[in-house]
């Protein structure tokens, strides 16, 4: 029988190598390297004889085993340790009997598959940690490339005063950074070991049950926890929280450059290739085709860590429906957050900056985004409200005929006593009014340089 993939949209939303991790082989062999790390770590402790260890880690391959009927036995055992074990003892049974009685010692299906997961997860870790350092450092040299390159800021959807697109930048730029800290931060709690038998007591393996934990957690690289976690979920859902906060703020990247690319704006693109971003039925559309996933990733993911957090309250010693709704949340998190990266690194790359579109739409409201420096400017001279009065005046008048705020600031004789045209025309620059953007962009740069 061969199961439905899902390839037609995986490519666009998903990175590869995140869905390998994460496919029915990657969850397998998680399980199965755990139980190979268990009958090492048991030889180790005298629990069970050296001559076990081979014939087990033998049949610790994923590929020995057949996926479509421990899908099937999965309907039936609720789990996918369970046939998977009794799929191992058998192999393992085939070529040494006597080493079957020591496969899955002491151990339950849940510590099997917690454990494997975080195996999974820590080659998941891999891979964001390789994508975020590289798009952290393509956005620090972008920062700098255009660190000085004014252009209108924008509250509430409206031109405000002057910023630089470098800054813009560096603000992407920092929530990547933190990010990464954040990450090596809630690692070393999350990359536990799970073992603690049927109920967490670690019983069946008596006066070895504590030596088998610590040889087990030496054997994976794991931390070795004060308690098995089996209901106690914060760990993986942190983790989950996190890559929340990732796809949230690639989405935010995502729909700057959206917001940048519309066509009455048009001053930052993505890359342009054949065929990208094109229309069914409109030759001229150029669609921000990146953008795109990395704001459905940003949308897809608070539902996702929704229902991580609801599956916290897990009863007793062993969840009952809760634990089985993570089974596939997190993963499909961390897949979702995997291809906003991708889209990220290809759109950041190479990034398309219209200088002169800038500029002009600088020019848009004839002056008016420098009414607050004009404003701060004239009220060290005249006061604070007289100075906004007079400039907000000045600025309707510009408005209602259609002028430039420059001419009707030089035939206002308030203005002109305080101001010469050369002033006038200082204040009204927007590479004069940047205020602290160079700093942010260089600060923005430092801490992403010094992880």
């Amino acid at each position: 029988m061969n199961r439905p993939t899902r390839q037609l949209l995986d490519a666009y939303f998903t990175a590869a190598d995140m869905r390998e991790v994460f496919s029915d082989h990657g969850h397998m062999q998680g399980m199965l390297d755990f139980e190979a790390a268990l009958a090492r770590a048991e030889a180790r402790c005298g629990a069970i004889p050296e001559t076990a260890v081979a014939p087990i880690e033998a049949a610790c391959r994923a590929e020995f085993y057949d996926l479509d009927a421990l899908a099937q036995a999965i309907t039936t055992a609720g789990n996918s340790a369970i046939p998977l074990a009794k799929a191992l003892g058998k192999r393992v049974a085939n070529a040494d009997p006597e080493a079957e009685r020591y496969v899955h010692l002491g151990a339950t299906s849940q510590d099997a598959m917690d454990t494997g997961l975080v195996l999974q997860i820590r080659r998941g870790i891999g891979l964001l940690e390789r994508d975020l350092a590289r798009l952290g450092d393509l956005l620090a040299e972008q920062a700098e490339r255009h660190a000085e390159l004014a252009m209108p800021g924008r509250t509430w959807l409206q031109h405000a005063t002057p910023i630089t697109l470098g800054m813009k930048i560096a603000g992407w730029l920092g929530a990547v950074t933190r990010h990464r800290q954040r990450l090596q931060e809630l690692k070393p709690r999350l990359l536990s070991l799970q073992f603690g038998g049927a109920s967490g007591s670690l019983a069946a393996l008596g006066e070895h049950a504590w030596p088998v934990s610590q040889a087990l957690a030496e054997e994976l690289g794991l931390q070795l926890p004060e308690q098995p976690w089996h209901t106690q979920r914060d760990r993986l859902v942190e983790f989950g929280a996190w890559l929340g906060l990732v796809a949230g703020s690639l989405g935010k990247l995502g729909r700057d450059l959206s917001l940048l690319m519309q066509t009455d704006v048009g001053e930052v693109f993505e890359p342009s290739a054949p065929g990208k971003g094109g229309s069914s039925t409109m030759p001229h559309k150029r669609n921000p085709v990146g953008c795109a996933v990395m704001i459905a990733a940003a949308t897809r993911a608070p539902g996702l860590v929704s229902t991580l957090l609801s599956a916290m309250p897990q009863e007793h010693e062993r969840s009952l429906g809760l634990w089985h709704a993570e089974w596939e949340t997190l993963p499909e998190l961390c897949c979702v957050v995997s291809g906003a990266l991708q889209q990220a690194l290809t759109v950041v790359a190479g990034l398309e900056v219209d200088p002169a579109r800038m500029q002009g739409n600088l020019e848009q409201t004839r002056g008016l985004v420098l009414a607050e420096a004009v404003s701060i400017a004239l009220a060290q001279r005249i006061g604070r409200d007289a100075a906004h009065h007079l400039v907000e005046q000045c600025c309707k008048r510009a408005v209602a005929d259609g002028r430039h705020l420059r001419g009707v600031l030089a035939e206002t004789p308030a203005i002109r006593e305080q101001f010469n045209d050369a002033e006038l025309d200082r204040l009204l620059d927007p590479a004069g009014y940047l205020g602290q953007a160079r700093r942010w962009v260089d600060q923005a740069v430092a801490a992403h340089r010094a992880i």
